[in-house]
């Protein structure tokens, strides 16, 4: 086994609205270099605990488009309505994840869902951009909804748990259905307690930390900060602090495509992206009340 190092270490940009309803710091892409060591990661938009107070007004993001890439939102908190222009849609609760492919393009909306509006209570939640490689950029969009109680679950030695929405551990599998190797985890570790995960050589590999922080090979990743590990090794090993901690784990084989981004749409090249703009303003990505 050889232990992975962590390389560097990234907060968010600070905080801004995303619509009306989601209260986000900006962590992925940051910097060129970031954006780079990443893939395929595109973007990290975290919604830190936040008390919301009762509403008849469905706070959120209305409709908008997507190209190239998928959009994973993971709910720890509160709950999410989500509806797209190919049918699809649902709400998600704590525990729950969204996994919406835009592919060749889709329409979709992103709001509080009406229940959680009525009452009010913490909001806390968290979505990614996961990019598809080009091959796939253009295929058909669709959308998984993944419930708390079809995620793969691991009791590890240590005494930690670890909730796997996509990948593999001990024999374990996540639920989501990927276009390329990934591994999206979910951990938590009681005081003073130690993981050591096996993880893919060669992956991108960083964590994200939702509660206290952690230790690990080369340095403390911080609350609410990203650690970005360096390449090269087969083995992570975390120690939480005494009040525990918990942190989401993003690994995945590096795609190695150029990415040119453009607001909703991520491609490959320049007149991809003007397809893309063209496209949509055709009425191609169908239609979303």
């Amino acid at each position: 086994m050889t232990e992975r190092k962590l390389a560097n270490v990234y907060a968010g940009d600070g905080f801004h609205w995303v619509g009306d309803g989601f209260y986000v710091t900006q962590v992925l892409p940051g910097t060129p270099e970031l954006q780079k060591a990443a893939d395929p990661f595109l973007l990290l938009d975290y919604n830190p605990v936040r008390e919301y107070p009762p509403s008849t007004r469905l706070r959120g993001v209305g409709p908008h488009p997507h190209r190239g890439f998928e959009t994973v939102t993971l709910a720890f908190e509160g709950a999410v309505q989500h509806h797209d222009s190919t049918g699809g849609g649902g709400t998600i609760y704590p525990g729950d994840a969204q996994w919406m492919t835009a592919a060749r393009g889709i329409l979709h909306k992103e709001y509080h869902a009406e229940e959680f509006a009525k009452t009010g209570g913490r909001f806390h939640m968290m979505q990614l951009w996961v990019n598809l490689p080009a091959k796939d950029k253009m295929s058909e969009p669709g959308y998984q909804a993944l419930t708390a109680e079809s995620m793969g679950k691991v009791k590890l030695a240590g005494g930690g748990t670890v909730t796997l929405y996509a990948g593999e551990l001990d024999g374990e599998r996540g639920p989501a259905r990927t276009h390329t190797p990934m591994e999206l985890w979910d951990v938590r570790l009681s005081a003073n307690e130690t993981a050591e995960l096996a993880v893919p050589d060669g992956h991108t590999l960083m964590i994200f930390v939702l509660d206290g922080d952690v230790t690990t090979e080369g340095g403390t990743i911080g609350f609410e900060k990203l650690g970005l590990f360096e390449r090269s090794g087969d083995t992570v090993t975390v120690t939480a602090p005494e009040t525990g901690a918990r942190f989401i784990l993003l690994g995945g084989e590096p795609i190695g495509e150029p990415v040119i981004f453009y607001g909703p749409f991520a491609m490959n090249t320049q007149a991809e992206i003007v397809q893309a703009v063209n496209d949509f303003n055709a009425g191609t990505f169908g239609t979303l009340v």
